[in-house]
């Protein structure tokens, strides 16, 4: 392993979860398939656990964008500070930083509210002797984070802060270096300015690309950013909308699967993670936009195929808070 990637937070917008009625419909939906399958036992639980995806039984999440990076040797980097990181900092703080004898760097796409929300409870910052860097291209990212802990929007000032804080503005398309890990910011597709992250360690490359809209698809249009997607291990996509969705919210920010699934076949990406679901999707809506890629990643090849073409082949799945994948 060079790159564990886990997911804890991959809502967009702001955190969402069931209402208790529909939270209590997909619970009758779960326990009619157990008899279905011809299980009738509570002895039988775990056996048709197994033969489920967690999302299928439990939904993709409620938390929005946060995902945790680290190297075979230990070097970690946080990209955005959505509701999902609040989980992350808990299991921290059993760790160094609950000591106060942590570094953590987090990597900040753009200031979104739901990639912002979750930075006041990312407990670390009050504990004495931590260090938090925090990195993005755009210039205001200081100010943007000070403000945040803020009357009347946070009860605790910047300044009563009890950790070490620093800021570091990124050079566009220029690499870092974290311990083993290199880490490039590229532009994305997004009305304010927003910039997606290729991390490297080893031999293994993790392209984080949210949120865009993709409008720029062709090598010649995403000029110096097509690197963003080139020579990658696993592409993390904006997948909020549907295709005609995509046409009515244009200029919103957000892309569809079928967008990230042109450009993976292109760059030869051999796995690729959708996320950004809607907070209004439900486990239904977002299996209804899987079947939705299955058909258009089916007719891809039907396509190919009687051009006597040949496509690469292509793992893609849908992303759950949770999920960790090691590369």
């Amino acid at each position: 392993m060079a790159l564990r990637v886990k997911y804890w937070g991959v809502r967009g917008s702001l955190p969402a979860a069931p209402p208790p009625d529909r939270n209590y419909l997909e619970v009758q939906h779960v326990l009619r398939r157990f008899f279905q399958s011809g299980f009738s036992l509570p002895s039988q639980i775990e056996e048709f656990m197994a033969l489920n995806t967690i999302p299928s039984l439990g939904g993709y999440g409620t938390a929005t964008t946060c995902v945790e990076v680290q190297s075979a040797k230990g070097a970690q980097i946080i990209i955005d500070g959505g509701s999902g990181i609040r989980n992350l900092s808990e299991l921290m703080m059993k760790g160094s930083a609950g000591k106060g004898k942590s570094t953590s760097h987090i990597f900040l796409t753009h200031f979104h509210w739901d990639h912002l929300i979750g930075l006041p409870f990312f407990t670390p910052n009050f504990i004495k002797g931590n260090r938090i860097n925090f990195y993005a291209v755009q210039p205001e990212l200081e100010s943007m984070i000070r403000g945040l802990f803020k009357r009347p929007y946070f009860p605790v000032a910047f300044e009563a802060l009890a950790a070490n804080i620093h800021f570091y503005n990124l050079a566009p398309r220029q690499p870092i270096q974290i311990e083993d890990m290199t880490i490039t910011p590229y532009q994305l597709d997004h009305p304010d300015p927003c910039w997606g992250f290729k991390v490297k360690s080893g031999n293994k490359v993790y392209s984080h690309c949210v949120d865009t809209e993709g409008v720029r698809t062709s090598r010649e249009a995403m000029g110096p950013d097509v690197y963003l997607y080139q020579g990658v291990d696993l592409c993390y996509f904006d997948a909020q909308y549907t295709l005609p969705e995509l046409v009515e919210k244009a200029n919103w920010g957000h892309s569809a699967a079928q967008i990230g699934v042109d450009i993976a076949l292109r760059e030869n990406i051999p796995h690729l993670l959708f996320a950004h679901h809607d907070p209004g999707a439900d486990t239904a809506r977002i299996h209804e936009l899987r079947a939705q890629t299955e058909d258009y990643c089916r007719w891809r090849r039907q396509q190919a195929e009687s051009n006597h073409q040949t496509l690469p082949e292509l793992k893609w799945d849908f992303a759950h808070e949770g999920l960790e994948i090691n590369l």
